[in-house]
């Protein structure tokens, strides 16, 4: 209960309570001024029928006495009478005092003494049966002889029936109104629940870190996929935080080995007199500051390229040429292991890109074919299914990458030699993996037993610049630059 009445609370308070208000508020001033149009349109078009049926019926009795005087008017007020008994047709001829002379009424109504026009009024007498007296519409009018002429129509259903007519919009737009109520409540105590979801989320993971993620309903409607959205960020800034603490880990794990080598050669050296070998220990000490410096400026170049600082140098680049200069860069090399670094390919498969940068990247991988592959290297540049996409592969003949490590690779500092005793940082895949998100190309493993490849797929310049075009097309006014110019 006290759950329940705190998120009614919030609903009550909330802004989309207060705008659902609102929209209800609209709705049923809409609704109540389309229903009483109807109402007074209906109403207006029965007094009109009725109005116009007593008119004619008055000018027909008027003529009948021009033409016969007060005998041809009886006469036909009698013919009216036995034609249509029951019909709710009034008729009265009063003389001077108002005494009836012939008709269905027994008096003349005291509403219409001393002028002509149009009456309102109800006879007690006309339908005795009923249970209250009738409403009756009617006009009166003087002749010529000093009589009167009274002539109009029973109403009192035609009231009845608008005033069900009233009823009925009234009762339609209560009923509305209280749904629309219903529903705004509804929608608004739904919309807070979430989004009070979401909050008792964040706080759970400012009191306890990012373990929590928001509950799905599998309703598969908008706060679904807002909340796997958001879920997902947490994901990522999840991964990126444990990347950071695993960063922090593998470097004070592998700075402290050298740093401690180097420690105790300096103090060797300070317990030992000045001799030859001086310059031998200061040599390696030099050499292992600058594999350290590398590792830091490693470091930076990724943080860099991640950062996307060097996207505003991009321009075209012939991937193929690129490939090709990266094989033959490597290919001695791998004559020294027995094999060969070879490329198949055509220059002029163009990228929107960072010439160097991407060749850093192939460099990386291609060095790493050539180490761990124990023969030939294999460089593919071929075209996607509609062009749109350039595959680039790099494929060796080595023991290759288990499949439960592949996606660890990419982190920093990760090596698949856990020892660690031979050379490098364990950055070059991390680098690979920043290049490759910079230009927004997929990269993906492959097992191909014997060997691993390594594959790019770059969105061709061609796809690259249709999109620079759509996007940016307000832009070109104000002189940016266009890829498909450059």
């Amino acid at each position: 209960m006290p759950l329940a009445s705190a998120l009614l609370g919030k609903t009550l308070r909330s802004s989309t309570f207060r705008l659902a208000l609102l929209c209800v508020g609209l709705f049923s001033a809409s609704i109540a001024g389309l229903f009483a149009y109807v109402y007074w349109s209906t109403a207006d078009y029965l007094a009109g029928r009725y109005d116009a049926g007593i008119v004619a019926e008055e000018r027909l009795l008027l003529d009948a006495f021009e033409r016969g005087g007060a005998p041809a008017l009886q006469a036909l007020i009698a013919a009216r009478r036995a034609a249509a008994p029951a019909d709710g047709d009034l008729y009265l001829v009063a003389d001077q005092a108002y005494a009836p002379v012939a008709g269905n009424l027994r008096s003349w109504p005291s509403a219409a003494r001393g002028h002509d026009g149009w009456i309102e009024f109800r006879a007690p007498d006309w339908r005795p049966e009923a249970k209250a007296p009738p409403l009756l519409r009617a006009v009166t009018a003087s002749l010529p002889d000093g009589t009167r002429l009274l002539v109009g129509k029973d109403i009192d259903e035609t009231r009845q029936f608008t005033g069900v007519i009233r009823r009925g919009i009234a009762i339609g737009v209560a009923l509305l109104c209280a749904m629309a109520a219903v529903a705004g409540i509804s929608v608004t105590r739904r919309t807070v629940s979430r989004i009070e979801a979401i909050n008792a989320t964040s706080r759970a993971i400012m009191a306890s870190g990012l373990g929590e993620r928001i509950p799905l309903r599998d309703t598969r409607d908008e706060w679904d996929q807002l909340a796997a959205n958001l879920n997902s960020m947490l994901d990522r800034i999840e991964a990126l935080v444990r990347g950071v603490k695993q960063v922090s880990d593998n470097i004070a794990h592998d700075l402290r080995t050298p740093l401690m080598r180097m420690r105790g050669r300096l103090e060797v050296a300070l317990g030992s007199p000045r001799g030859e070998g001086d310059a031998a220990l200061l040599a390696r000490t030099v050499a292992e500051l600058d594999d350290i410096l590398k590792t830091f400026a490693s470091l930076l170049r990724i943080s860099a390229v991640e950062a996307r600082e060097r996207k505003v140098g991009f321009a075209p680049v012939d991937l193929g040429k690129l490939a090709g200069e990266v094989a033959d860069l490597f290919d001695a090399a791998a004559e020294e292991r027995g094999g060969h670094v070879r490329f198949q390919g055509e220059p002029g498969a163009l990228v929107w890109g960072d010439r160097d940068l991407l060749f850093e990247a192939l460099t990386n991988l291609v060095d790493n074919a050539v180490k761990h592959g124990r023969g030939d290297v294999e460089v593919r540049l071929t075209p996607a299914a509609g062009g749109a996409e350039l595959i680039l592969a790099v494929e060796d003949h080595g023991p290759g990458i288990p499949a439960g490590e592949q996606k660890r690779v990419f982190e920093r500092f990760y090596r698949l030699e856990r020892s660690r005793s031979t050379g490098g940082n364990g950055l070059g895949l991390s680098l690979v993996q920043a290049v490759a998100q910079l230009h927004e190309a997929r990269i993906a493993l492959a097992d191909i037993r014997p060997g691993l490849r390594v594959e790019f797929c770059f969105p061709a310049l061609a796809a690259v610049a249709q999109h620079a075009a759509e996007v940016a097309a307000p832009q070109s006014a104000r002189g940016k630059p266009d890829p498909a110019a450059a």
